[in-house]
């Protein structure tokens, strides 16, 4: 016979491990002002049609093309928002970034890289009102899930799922 698990055990199991909690996300899109408040995973499984809602937002903004983002990036983004105990939404300034705007931005910028990860949708550019960008970049360093770019003149983080490095 199976023993069952109390409901307070488990809520506290749930307080302590965080595993079956639901993960949620707010975003704001700086070029669109179009916002999002999303439950995307819950009971322990994505949810399609949220991580759908998340695509859109995070949609190039030239060309209105939307990218499957990388799940590991929007928990990145969630991770982060826990570590700085912050509500507020995500202001993005770049999501996914399609290879015709990468192009073009690179053309104006060179220092954009060729290969972005922005294009894979495993990158976000972004800043968190509220909350200092230093401390942004510190978070996000301490979380060691990726790369970690801190652009202050420009007013942002950039936060990506690639290999550990910093700029």
């Amino acid at each position: 016979m199976a023993c069952a698990v109390p409901s307070s055990a488990r809520a506290a199991l749930e307080k302590i491990s965080g595993s079956f909690a639901p993960r949620q996300l707010s975003f704001f899109n700086t070029h669109t002002s179009e916002q999002l408040e999303s439950v995307y995973w819950e009971a322990g499984g994505y949810l399609p049609d949220e991580l759908r809602r998340i695509d859109h937002i995070l949609r190039d903004p030239l060309t209105g093309e939307t990218k499957e983002m990388d799940v590991q990036l929007i928990d990145l983004l969630h991770r982060l928002r826990q570590a700085l105990a912050a509500s507020n939404a995500f202001h993005v300034i770049c999501g996914y970034r399609s290879p015709q705007t990468n192009a073009a931005l690179r053309r104006k910028d060179p220092g954009v890289a060729a290969h972005s990860l922005h294009i894979a949708g495993q990158a976000v550019d972004i800043r968190l009102p509220g909350i200092s960008l230093v401390s942004l970049r510190n978070a996000a360093l301490a979380l060691k899930a990726g790369g970690v770019g801190y652009y202050p003149q420009s007013d942002f983080v950039h936060v990506d799922v690639g290999p550990v490095r910093t700029w």
